[in-house]
């Protein structure tokens, strides 16, 4: 298993997007622009279940992820991890708090009727932190 540096933490706080790759099930790559957190050492995010993202996870729990500082775009972290949990417990203050840290507002504003979120937790593998 690997850790995300320290160095590299800041990426986790401030208002950066991220880019998360899974596996359809015909193989080809899907790519999906995400906010992003940090439970410890598990990468997380939130999205909904019914989504491309979350039916290839249930499929196959490999995932890639990429994080480049919007201050600092020569300031990349790339993680390729497997999924260790989805839950949805906690995920409806999970999106509220991301929403608050990259909209600044106090609840999620595009929730859908009868949405179910979910929380992805993704034990990071290979971690690989540049800044130029």
């Amino acid at each position: 298993m690997a850790a995300i540096p320290d160095k590299a933490k800041h990426l986790f706080e401030n208002k950066d997007f991220a880019h998360v790759a899974t596996v359809n099930k015909d193989g080809s790559p899907q790519v999906s622009a995400i906010w992003i957190g940090l439970d410890g050492n598990l990468v997380t995010f939130n999205t909904a279940e019914g989504r491309v993202k979350t039916d290839n996870l249930h499929r196959d729990e490999r995932v890639a992820i990429s994080i480049h500082a919007q201050e600092n775009p020569y300031e990349n972290l790339i993680i390729q991890g497997k999924v260790v949990e989805m839950t949805k417990d906690g995920a409806d203050d999970d999106i509220d708090a991301l929403a608050k840290r990259y909209m600044g507002v106090d609840s999620y504003p595009h929730r859908q009727p009868g949405e179910e979120r979910v929380i992805v937790k993704i034990q990071p593998e290979k971690v690989n932190h540049t800044s130029y």
